[in-house]
C-alpha cells in the first residue's frame, strides 16, 4: 500500500505540474540479490490478508484502481519503460500505461492472479482483451504463462522491444519526440482513445 500511495502522489505531481510533457514509469534495477530486471511485480502477497491490503493506518486499500485511472486521465502520455519482469499488478500496469518499451532481453511479461487467487479488479484486464482480443487475453490470464518482449510486441501489448542498453535512451528519445507535438492535441487524442472505455 505504500509504495502505491507513492505513485498516486507522484502522478499527482505529474499531473499538476506545468514542467512535466511526458511520464515515463520505469523499475529499478538490477536487483542487489540475483541481478535481476524488473519493471513491477504487482502486489507483495507477503502482506497481503484475507481481506485484501492494509495501509500502515490498519484500513483496507484497494489503491492500484485509483493509480491505473490516473493514468488512463492524465492529460500526459504515459510510458512503461520494462526493464525486466512485468507481473501481475505490474503487468496491468503496463497494459493501462499510452506506450509500452520493453528490453529485448530482459523484458518478460506474466498475469499471475490466478496463481494467487486475485483478479485484476481496474482496467487491466478488460483494457488488456481491446489490446490482444478476447481469446488472447484469456489464454494470459488463465493460463498465467510468461512472455517475452518480442511475443508481446506480436500481440500488440508492447510498442517497440529494444536492446537493454538502449532502453533508457530509447524512453527519452520517445518523450522528447511527444514534446515536439501540440499538448492540447495529445490530450484529445488520449481522450479520445479512452472514451470507449471510460465514458
Amino acid at each position: 500500500p505504500e509504495t502505491v500511495s507513492a505513485i498516486q502522489e507522484a502522478l499527482d505531481i505529474c499531473h499538476e505540474s506545468q514542467e512535466i510533457g511526458v511520464v515515463l514509469i520505469s523499475g529499478e534495477g538490477p536487483s542487489p540479490k540475483d541481478g535481476g530486471w524488473a519493471f513491477c511485480s504487482g502486489g507483495d502477497q507477503r502482506v497481503r490478508s484475507k481481506t485484501g491490503y492494509k495501509g500502515g493506518d490498519g484500513i483496507n486499500r484497494f489503491n492500484i484502481l485509483d493509480v491505473q485511472r490516473q493514468i488512463r486521465f492524465m492529460n500526459k502520455v504515459v510510458i512503461a519503460v520494462v526493464p525486466g519482469w512485468a507481473v501481475g499488478g505490474g503487468h496491468s500496469l503496463h497494459v493501462v500505461c499510452d506506450l509500452t518499451l520493453a528490453s529485448k532481453e530482459h523484458a518478460i511479461f506474466k498475469q499471475t492472479d490466478v496463481n494467487v487467487a486475485s483478479v485484476d479488479g481496474g482496467y487491466g484486464s478488460a483494457y488488456l482483451a481491446r489490446m490482444v482480443g478476447q481469446k488472447r487475453a484469456r489464454e494470459i490470464f488463465f493460463l498465467g504463462r510468461s512472455y517475452s518482449a518480442q511475443e508481446a510486441y506480436e500481440m500488440g501489448m508492447v510498442n517497440a522491444v529494444v536492446p537493454h542498453e538502449e532502453l533508457e535512451d530509447t524512453a527519452f528519445e520517445w518523450a522528447q519526440e511527444v514534446l515536439t507535438k501540440s499538448p492540447t492535441a495529445i490530450k484529445m487524442a488520449k481522450f479520445g482513445f479512452n472514451l470507449i472505455d471510460d465514458g
